[in-house]
């Protein structure tokens, strides 16, 4: 009987974590995956290269956590505007945090 204890203790410890390993503590799976902060940096350089209006801008753009700051200067308070926008079309951009001046 004594050899008993140990293996029911035992198995009755492995069906509990088998009964409770299947449970998800993260995202769904039917989520997709957060966006990473470099892909996003990339593709907010991109757009604003894309844009006519800013290709004379001199933006600086930084990516934390799916926020973007854009800095550096622009010719006119519309390419602010326009710069920010640009950037909010970006897959997985939270926010935009816009610290542009006027040259």
């Amino acid at each position: 009987m004594r050899h008993w204890k140990p293996a029911v203790t035992l198995l009755t410890a492995l069906a509990l974590g088998m009964a409770t390993g299947g449970c998800a503590s993260g995202p769904a799976s039917s989520q997709a995956p957060p966006v990473e902060d470099a892909a996003i940096t990339s593709g907010v350089k991109a757009a604003i290269r894309q844009a006519p209006e800013l290709q004379a801008a001199d933006i600086e753009v930084a990516t934390r956590e799916g926020i973007v700051q854009l800095s550096g200067y622009v010719s006119s308070a519309d390419n602010v505007a326009t710069a920010a926008s640009v950037a909010r079309t970006v897959k997985g951009v939270k926010s935009v945090r816009n610290d542009l001046r006027l040259k």
